[in-house]
């Protein structure tokens, strides 16, 4: 039987790294580290399979709650923040009637120029004050 789960383990090792590679979402590589310890336990003799499938959910949640949250850093380091952020909630006045059925308008805040669209779809005419609600894409959606 050891050589058999062997080949299984071996199987789920070289399936849970595929993923890992095709998907790059960091889901699927701490069940790859229970695979590789579940696999060496088996060519070593360890013929349990409970024992084997324990270790390999073990050493997996484990490897999960010891890396998840310095891997989580680190791939949110890679984002940039911008001042684009210190709109949102600010005044700006509407420089072209913002009309989101034929896709037009703009605003300027802080000296900038907008594309904006109506949060709720009304039609806002020129120089009316609006609030910046949020940001959608190079959009400033107001109110």
């Amino acid at each position: 039987m050891s050589e058999y789960m062997v080949w299984i383990w071996l199987t789920l090792l070289v399936l849970f790294v595929l993923i890992e590679i095709f998907t790059v979402q960091l889901t699927t590589v701490w069940l790859a580290g229970g695979a590789l310890t579940a696999l060496i336990l088996a060519a070593f003799g360890v013929d349990n399979l409970i024992i084997q499938v324990v270790v390999f959910l073990a050493v997996s949640l484990i490897l999960l709650v010891a890396t998840r949250p310095l891997v989580k850093k680190f791939i949110n380091s890679r984002s940039q923040p911008t001042n684009a952020d210190r709109c949102i909630g600010e005044k700006a006045v509407v420089t072209e009637d913002i009309d989101n059925i034929n896709a037009k308008g703009a605003v300027r805040i802080n000296g900038i120029e907008w594309t904006a669209r109506s949060e709720s779809g009304e039609y806002i005419s020129k120089g009316t004050t609006v609030t910046v609600k949020k940001i959608d894409g190079v959009k400033l959606i107001v109110e």
